[in-house]
């Protein structure tokens, strides 16, 4: 597995406790996967003494923000936004 790409963009602009250095290395080592965002959020908030609810929080607001991009892009689109929905943006991107 390649990882979870929010977790590879968060891990390397802090840095991480040992004991979860040790953690991270020791599932890699037992099962392949890779640290997903939870870990990282986890390690972020032991890394800058946050409180002990800020990885629900700071997930969230990341998800609310997606959500919330969403809800602009189907009010200025005038067309509902539905999960088997094809990509219809401009050509040469994924999926276009």
């Amino acid at each position: 597995p390649e990882g979870d790409p929010r977790a590879e963009a968060l891990l390397p602009d802090f840095d991480i406790a040992d004991d979860l250095l040790h953690l991270r290395d020791a599932v890699l080592a037992a099962t392949g996967m890779r640290p997903n965002v939870d870990f990282a959020l986890a390690a972020l908030t032991r890394s800058l003494n946050l409180p002990a609810d800020a990885p629900f929080r700071l997930f969230a607001l990341g998800r609310s923000i997606g959500w919330t991009a969403h809800a602009i892009e189907q009010v200025t689109s005038n067309r509902p936004i539905r999960p088997r929905a094809r990509y219809d943006g401009p050509a040469g991107t994924p999926d276009g």
